[in-house]
């Protein structure tokens, strides 16, 4: 078993909310992570909606609950169910003590709007993701993470990461994609989702992708939305403020896990992933997701690219303001570009860093980056970010 270091924060959120929600991609460990939780409890029970027989227990929701008052009550894949989110509301505005209900979606509040609309003010949101460096780091490689991604079931059985995969991508586009309202047919999601994969760390040309497709520009920004509302994809906005600089508009894109990229790219072990030329883009994803899913959720993350060549891959701004720059680069011994440093000239960044993939390297450039693994990044520079 590997610990989750979301446990003790949704703890946390337990003990000041009546309603906790944890959301994020099928087979990511929300199951495991709320069994880990029930046991902090005296008494909880646990309701799956894809069991016929749980489910059954809730068509009369409201009165099933009510008898569960003096229980955290677990509810598993709550978006089979949307309906329950108003019979929740009115239990809570009847007993508004924390730690009443925890759920468990695979999809985005934008997704599940009926409960951001019904349960405003009375619920709290986490994302977990797959496996995070600092929980499987120094036990497990971090190549190994990198390179298989961080979904728990692949991670600990590699034996077996094709197959998975394989059956992850095909069930997320015949069922659990369609379940939650995706519109196109199964074919046509997952040909999206692989062409996304070859703009992995690059910007997004929709026009490109419709021609391909033969769907319209609005028609493919709406199905790249719903992905990224599924966890599936991050895009990630440029960064602008009131200047003159040209600078870019379109958003750059990611697989959010490394291994599903490197499965969709073809790539079948790390040996392949260092014979390709996408190895860079890869290692930026991997980064990036990493990096993003450990600052603290007041952050806001950008890119910054001009037309005249500057550009950082993460700009973290705190308080509205840039504070952190970030550049992704594979090899060691590297230096900023002369876009870099541009780049945190003009936005005058407190902090800036080069993440590499070295986890013996850290030391301070004469151009104020700090370069370093990102081990290293994330054990002693995140916390100040």
């Amino acid at each position: 078993m590997i610990h989750r270091i979301s446990e003790d924060y949704i703890l946390d959120l337990l003990k000041g909310f009546p309603c906790v929600a944890i959301i994020g991609p099928r087979q990511v460990g929300k199951t495991t992570l709320a069994k880990q939780i029930m046991g902090s409890f005296r008494t909880a029970k646990y309701i799956d909606l894809e069991l016929t027989s749980d489910f059954v227990k809730l068509e009369d929701a409201e009165i099933y609950l009510a008898q569960l008052d003096d229980r955290l009550v677990i509810i598993d894949e709550v978006q089979r169910k949307k309906d329950l989110f108003p019979i929740l509301r009115g239990l809570i505005d009847q007993n508004r003590k924390p730690g009443r209900f925890l759920l468990l979606g695979s999809a985005a509040p934008e997704l599940l709007r009926n409960s951001s609309e019904s349960l405003a003010g009375r619920i709290a949101y986490f994302e977990l993701t797959p496996f995070l460096l600092p929980e499987v780091y120094p036990k497990f490689e971090l190549n190994q993470l990198w390179m298989k991604g961080g979904f728990p079931d692949p991670f600990l059985n590699q034996k077996y990461w094709i197959q998975w995969m394989n059956n992850f991508v095909k069930t997320y586009f015949e069922r659990d994609l369609p379940n939650l309202g995706f519109p196109a047919d199964s074919i046509v999601g997952e040909r999206l989702w692989t062409m996304l994969s070859h703009y992995h760390g690059n910007l997004i040309n929709y026009s490109e992708l419709g021609k391909s497709l033969d769907l319209s520009t609005n028609t493919i920004k709406s199905y790249i939305l719903f992905l990224e509302n599924a966890f599936l994809i991050r895009t990630l906005k440029p960064y602008h403020s009131n200047t003159k600089k040209r600078l870019v508009k379109s958003s750059k894109v990611y697989i959010r896990d490394s291994g599903i990229m490197h499965y969709l790219s073809g790539i079948e072990n790390i040996e392949q992933l260092y014979g390709r030329p996408q190895i860079g883009a890869s290692w930026e994803g991997f980064v990036v997701e990493q990096i993003i899913s450990l600052l603290p959720q007041n952050r806001k993350v950008y890119f910054y690219r001009t037309h005249d060549g500057a550009e950082l891959d993460l700009v973290i701004l705190k308080a509205g303001k840039p504070f952190a720059a970030i550049e992704v680069k594979f090899r060691s011994g590297v230096k900023p570009s002369r876009g870099n440093t541009e780049a945190i000239q003009f936005l005058k960044t407190k902090h800036n860093y080069i993440v590499i993939n070295d986890e013996n390297e850290d030391y301070k450039l004469s151009s104020g980056f700090i370069v370093c693994g990102l081990s290293i990044f994330i054990k002693k520079y995140l916390s100040a970010l």
